[in-house]
């Protein structure tokens, strides 16, 4: 189990040590054999002999077998943290489980490699045409007017924000359920974040909660999270918008891919915001969106990421501003990783439903919800139970890697320690939340291995 935000990634272990445990896997590890695939055997895009390898199709999903080589990012409870430093495996002085199922695995192949190869060798590496191409798709992706590529999700939501003249004297209502960007956003801009529970079963804003919040500090502004890919209930969201007369900002960092009643998650509200963090379904290194269907919203946003510039390439500046923006490289990236996302969310999606009829029937253990309407995209899959270290134990001897997404609601941070209230709900999910491995790169048999040490500890309990 790894915290939000700690440097505490499990071991990688050498190529060469990595490949012959593909053969044998030690039971101490709670592994089981691997037949080596000689085609899994190409390195980004090369053999081993180093000529150019075979590419796969830009849509294909990987079923990897071996992933003990391959570090994985720090991640938070939006996926944001310091790289993790490798310790050494279990029996040498310090030792911890090595991990042969990753709880993220970012996939960058030659693909990736090549686009980022075009753009170097243009010579517009900073803001220019790729960024505005990687905008322009991923506006049509989202089926929204407009999309303002940014640095990072943070950033994404500090500038639609900006763009929505939040500022100094509102409140905005928002989740203590979730990595703390969410909140700091809102007091970047200005303005104050104020809290409402969350539902139980989503880890989404309580409707009922929200609106009282909104009543109660008189808000300007709801900022809904659409948590571990599952969108919040819009319904209500947006009719508590409309009826209270208050902005609706979308923070969709998790949720690429994610549905209500058909739609792309982001463009229900006045603005949405995504991350492209190396842990998100889609990544672009470091990079953020802001997407909407109101111009003058858009406008704002791209002057307040580009130093408050006003018209292409001027020196004119009517607003002040940050150096926000997006790099090519990262669009570039961007614009082949969103090629993919069809394919990767559905394959989210299939091992979601792999491993939920068989996790309802274990004891103690509560799986995700999709109420209807509402498309998962499983950005993570996140369990709750009572019981959450004996299960991380298992799992980690199993080498299946786990983490605990917002360990600490935010309203009890050191930051928030001014906040006086308690909200039980998130309180408690916090306490019993637990994300297992839900990538693409996942095989079967890494599906059934996560089960089945589930199903084991709980048996193990009884």
């Amino acid at each position: 189990m790894r915290p939000a935000g700690d440097d505490c990634r499990r071991p990688r272990v050498p190529r060469a040590q990595c490949r012959a445990d593909e053969r044998s896997v030690p039971a101490a590890t709670g592994g089981r054999p691997r037949r080596t695939d000689p085609r899994r055997r190409r390195l980004r895009g090369r053999e081993r002999d180093g000529s150019p390898g075979r590419d796969r199709p830009r849509g294909s999903v990987r079923r990897r077998r071996c992933r003990r080589h391959r570090g994985h990012p720090g991640a938070d409870a939006r996926g944001w943290g310091p790289g993790d430093a490798p310790s050494a495996p279990r029996g040498t002085p310090g030792g911890e489980p090595v991990v042969t199922i990753p709880i993220a695995d970012p996939v960058f192949e030659e693909a990736e490699i090549e686009a980022v190869r075009e753009v170097l060798e243009s010579g517009m590496v900073a803001d220019g045409p790729e960024v505005r191409r990687f905008e322009s798709e991923f506006a049509n992706y989202c089926g929204a007017n407009h999309a303002v590529a940014v640095a990072n999700g943070t950033v994404a939501l500090h500038a639609a924000l900006e763009a929505l003249g939040i500022g100094e004297g509102d409140r905005v209502v928002t989740t203590p359920f979730s990595f703390v960007a969410s909140a700091n956003a809102i007091r970047l801009a200005g303005a104050t974040p104020v809290f409402a529970d969350i539902d139980p079963e989503t880890y989404t804003l309580d409707p009922a909660a929200t609106r009282e919040t909104v009543r109660e500090h008189d808000a300007a502004a709801i900022l809904a999270v659409h948590l571990y890919g599952l969108p919040a209930d819009l319904d209500a969201l947006t009719s508590i918008a409309e009826e209270e007369d208050v902005l609706l900002v979308e923070d969709a960092a998790q949720a690429h891919g994610a549905r209500y009643d058909g739609r792309p998650v982001g463009t229900f509200g006045d603005a949405g915001t995504f991350s492209f963090y190396p842990t998100k379904n889609m990544t672009t290194g470091e990079g953020g969106m802001v997407v909407t269907d109101d111009e003058a919203v858009a406008d704002r946003a791209a002057s307040y990421v580009n130093h408050g510039r006003t018209g292409a390439g001027s020196y004119s500046h009517e607003q002040l501003g940050h150096n926000y923006r997006m790099t090519s490289m990262a669009a570039a990236i961007g614009r082949v990783q969103l090629e993919r996302l069809p394919d990767w969310v559905r394959a989210r999606r299939e091992n979601a439903e792999q491993l939920s009829p068989v996790l309802e029937g274990v004891p103690g253990v509560e799986t995700p919800v999709e109420p209807d309407g509402r498309r998962h995209a499983y950005h993570q899959y996140t369990i709750r139970t009572p019981r959450r270290e004996a299960l991380v134990d298992r799992l980690d001897a199993a080498g299946v890697d786990t983490a605990v997404y917002s360990p600490t609601p935010i309203h009890r941070l050191g930051a928030y320690e001014h906040v006086d209230q308690r909200f039980p709900v998130a309180e408690r999910a916090a306490e019993e939340v637990l994300s297992l491995p839900v990538h693409p790169g996942l095989s079967d048999e890494d599906v059934e291995t996560i089960a089945g040490a589930v199903g084991r500890a709980a048996e193990q309990r009884q």
